[in-house]
């Protein structure tokens, strides 16, 4: 795995909004990055998509033993909510795809940094934007990148198990929730799915029959929200979990055991030494030097505390209370050094799917730059 310097081609911001990234930019600074790139091979391809299924299995594993094991108070996980996560577990409701955050240089094996289960988004930028990118500036090369394709694959076997002819899309109304849910949308409509679009804060509940409702009083059967979990059960729990069994809501409520840093510890417990995980614990750093404190919910790297080398760094953010996880620090991590997290996507029965790159010094968060791959 290898960086290289490039220059970005002539009007690229035009090119880049032209396929759908319009936050190209974030407060002036590039937020889509083409004056690099990284230059994988075929058998580093290899490993990355074995390490992404493997990681799966674990997970899979992990999500029974919390349930066998009744750890729910280990990710801070409302009571209310427990019945009905046991209950999607076992039915197997319609979810589409996570994204696994990796550590990984080129050496050793990769190391789970954390797990986008929920609400992963870079969707666009990994599937449609590099892809364009690699066409344009390497085409005689290939990229570690078949989102799109197993997208509508996945939406096509979900079409026949979907309670109503209509699937809603919802968001908060931001950018790259936008571009986001539009092209999960497009992928869905490519599958045959009727869709419509609606923000998070226009889902109206009726009190008569229970049911949500979009703003022209239609009874919403089947919904995908970019959209926490716990939020949901803050703004709305009890309809919610009133209304869950008679509902397609995608991704389901028992991706909370997946979208909570607590998995990190849990992984660990189970899979002590397995080289794709790195220790982790919920009771402090115990003997760790060299470690990241992670709020179990928080996101776009607010409130994440880096110690290394006797130094500590720090983002802000409303998640500060806690509770925590402690994390081992990936085998060469440096802050003081441009470093790579790969967002490793893996669409749900169809198996791992290629990879965005983002990078960053100390702490990724949502300012980190995405650079594009190609491999030979």
């Amino acid at each position: 795995m290898k960086r290289i310097s490039l220059s970005p081609r002539p009007n690229w911001q035009k090119r880049v909004e032209d396929v759908g990234l319009v936050y190209h930019t974030i407060d002036g600074v590039p937020y889509w990055d083409e004056s690099a790139c990284y230059k994988l091979t075929g058998p580093e391809v290899d490993m990355l998509e074995a390490a992404t299924e493997e990681l799966q299995r674990l997970c899979l594993e992990a999500g029974q033993f919390i349930m066998d094991n009744d750890r729910f108070d280990d990710l801070c996980i409302p009571s209310k909510a427990t019945q009905a996560i046991r209950d999607t577990w076992e039915s197997e409701p319609p979810s589409i795809y996570g994204r696994f955050d990796l550590a990984y240089d080129g050496t050793g094996p990769p190391k789970l940094l954390e797990y986008n289960a929920n609400t992963p988004t870079g969707l666009l930028e990994a599937s449609v934007v590099q892809w364009d990118w690699r066409r344009e500036v390497f085409p005689a090369t290939d990229q570690f990148n078949s989102i799109h394709e197993k997208l509508i694959d996945k939406w096509s076997e979900l079409r026949r198990y979907l309670r109503s002819s209509t699937l809603y899309f919802a968001c908060m109304p931001n950018d790259e929730d936008l571009m986001t849910i539009t092209y999960l949308r497009d992928t869905a409509q490519q599958a045959g799915i009727q869709t419509k679009h609606l923000f998070v804060r226009d889902v109206g509940w009726r009190t008569k029959d229970r049911t949500f409702r979009d703003l022209e009083e239609h009874e919403i059967k089947s919904i995908f929200a970019l959209y926490p979990w716990e939020w949901l059960l803050d703004d709305s729990g009890d309809k919610i979990l009133a209304a869950c069994n008679d509902m397609d809501w995608i991704e389901p409520i028992w991706k909370m055991l997946w979208s909570n840093k607590a998995l990190l510890a849990i992984l660990w417990e189970r899979f002590p030494e397995h080289p794709n995980l790195l220790p982790a614990f919920l009771d402090g750093p115990r003997n760790m030097r060299h470690f990241v404190r992670k709020p179990l919910l928080s996101r776009e790297g607010a409130n994440i505390t880096l110690h290394c080398n006797g130094r500590q760094l720090s983002t802000v953010g409303p998640y500060g209370d806690g509770p925590f996880v402690y994390q081992a620090l990936a085998p060469g991590w440096d802050p003081d050094v441009n470093t790579p997290v790969l967002g490793s996507w893996y669409i749900t029965d169809r198996g791992s799917a290629g990879i965005g790159i983002r990078e960053s010094k100390g702490i990724t968060d949502n300012f980190s730059r995405f650079v594009p791959h190609y491999f030979e």
